[in-house]
């Protein structure tokens, strides 16, 4: 099976529905898995007003808590999982605007943090065939979280993460921008240097820091705090970013969220960026915190997005002690 002709469309695209997975790792929240789970009911809950959601779930008892949470609108379907990062381990879908295909990708628990991954490794092979999807099963370590398309060829990811020896250590940049062309149909590879100075989970995934609102248009994570280390990283990202041309060949605009909240949850400290948001039918789900911002903020994140509702979720915190935000816990199939 060929990907060639193929490309991965723009999340802000039309999505036929969103897939997530229900949390599975109690070691990863302990205390906090109750919040968890509620936290992905009630991100699931706000995206099925707009759209079919679905999420995976362990077989076994947690399948009725998390159709009990999830209330009657979200589909359960029971799939072996060892962890509830969909973005990451499920599958990444190519089009050509009438054929879809899922590409699997290789899942190593994001460099081998996380054992066992042997489950979510074989995921998003087995929920295409659940769904009735082709799929491509491709040998190259890759997560959804680590990029982000604007659906004209263009594909922006994170030196730190794809680059990192504990991904494709035998892969040059070209192979790896190769690879990408050949897979995903991109044209262009912008490489942004940072994700979050935090961010040892995911080692810099670009989802934490920017992604596209339109072709030509991307929204970037900020930090005001001097003190932060992020200051620097973002600073230095977002000048990339307006230095870069797209596959177009346009000047790449950059809309900043100037803030980047961080909260104490569980004896850590996490940061939990807005930038973690997804895009939807008609919606924008974004993490908050409680900031003083987030109002603010929300109303930057709208004005890139007109005739999209942006919702913001008080699920920031919990998810960020996971290791992550809204993005990362949805993954969308965009509809033929």
């Amino acid at each position: 099976m060929t990907t060639t002709g193929m490309r991965m469309p723009a999340e802000f695209g039309p999505h036929e529905r969103t897939v997530m997975c229900w949390p599975a790792r109690e070691s990863l929240y302990g205390d906090l898995m109750s919040q968890a789970e509620h936290a992905h009911a009630q991100v699931a809950r706000a995206i099925a007003d707009f759209e079919p959601v679905t999420m995976i779930v362990r077989p076994g008892p947690s399948a009725a808590r998390a159709a009990e949470r999830c209330g009657g609108r979200v589909e359960i379907v029971e799939l072996p999982i060892d962890d509830s990062w969909f973005r990451d381990s499920g599958p990444i879908y190519v089009t050509d605007g009438t054929t879809r295909i899922a590409t699997d990708w290789t899942f190593t628990g994001w460099g081998t943090k996380y054992a066992p991954w042997d489950q979510d490794d074989l995921v998003a092979g087995r929920w295409a065939e659940h769904a009735g999807h082709r799929s491509k099963r491709i040998p190259m370590v890759l997560e959804g979280g680590s990029l982000t398309v604007d659906g004209e060829g263009t594909l922006i990811t994170t030196t730190q993460c794809l680059m990192h020896p504990n991904r494709n250590p035998d892969l040059t940049k070209l192979d790896i921008e190769e690879r990408l062309g050949a897979e995903l149909g991109a044209t262009t590879v912008i490489w942004l240097p940072y994700g979050l100075a935090d961010d040892d989970d995911t080692d810099g995934h670009v989802d934490n820091v920017a992604v596209y609102a339109r072709p030509g248009l991307v929204v970037m994570q900020g930090c005001d705090d001097p003190d932060e280390p992020d200051w620097l990283r973002m600073n230095v990202n977002i000048r990339w970013a307006r230095g870069s041309r797209d596959a177009a060949g346009r000047v790449l605009e950059v809309a900043e969220i100037p803030v980047l909240p961080f909260v104490e949850i569980g004896g850590r400290r996490c940061p939990v960026p807005y930038g973690n948001f997804y895009v939807g039918n008609g919606f924008v789900a974004v993490p908050t915190a409680g900031h003083d911002a987030d109002t603010d903020m929300l109303a930057i994140i709208a004005e890139q997005f007109p005739g999209r509702e942006v919702i913001g979720l008080d699920v920031g915190p919990v998810l960020a002690f996971g290791g992550g935000g809204i993005h990362c816990i949805t993954q969308q199939v965009p509809a033929v």
